[in-house]
């Protein structure tokens, strides 16, 4: 427990992603203590973990910040940017209390409102000009015309970091086709159900 904030981790070294975690949010109670009172305020647990969409994500069903430990883990993941991530996940967390619901269309307006927290944060720190030049590369990803967020490119992308993840992991590669082929089958299988049920209903 951190100034009560849960944070837990499944990494291969569960101390060393402990130590990282907690220096980034004391980093975030110097350098910006608003920020690290909305953080307090507005999530219940930050987990590592392997994490298959991404980098880092907010879990509604947690209320929580989840790592992935193979960022946090790398020599090339700053401190800051493990802070810049637990404030944007944050703020997703913020949001969604206000009842902004991550729906398709509203999902570049919430990006931007994240990654705008971010370069905010970001303006408090020294000599974090690559944290800053990824922030605002990521803010042009978040353009109302974005693709980007669309539910389509998020299913791909979730599916890539899945067979990512499963290699990492040392799954075979037939088991992760194999797992693939099955989810496959079991969401044709609800469809066909859900189409049979429509046609009923008539």
């Amino acid at each position: 427990m951190i100034d009560g904030l849960w944070v837990g981790s499944l990494s291969d070294d569960p101390e060393q992603a402990l130590q990282r975690v907690e220096a980034a949010l004391r980093l975030i109670e110097r350098f910006a203590p608003l920020h690290y009172q909305r953080v307090k305020k507005s999530l219940s647990r930050i987990w590592v973990q392997l994490v298959p969409y991404g980098a880092a994500c907010y879990q509604h069903s947690l209320n929580a910040c989840l790592l992935d430990s193979r960022v946090v883990a790398s020599e090339t993941t700053t401190i800051e940017w493990v802070a810049s991530a637990i404030v944007h996940e944050a703020t997703h967390a913020r949001l969604e209390r206000w009842g902004i619901r991550y729906d398709e269309a509203a999902r570049p307006r919430i990006e931007r409102i994240c990654v705008r927290r971010e370069r905010d944060f970001a303006r408090h720190l020294v000599g974090v000009d690559a944290l800053q030049e990824e922030i605002a590369q990521i803010l042009d990803l978040c353009g109302d015309e974005s693709t980007h967020f669309t539910d389509q490119n998020m299913r791909q992308s979730m599916d890539e970091g899945a067979v990512e993840a499963l290699r990492h992991l040392r799954t075979p590669e037939w088991a992760i086709a194999l797992l693939f082929r099955m989810r496959d089958l079991r969401l044709g299988v609800r469809r066909f159900t859900r189409r049979i049920a429509g046609v009923l209903v008539r």
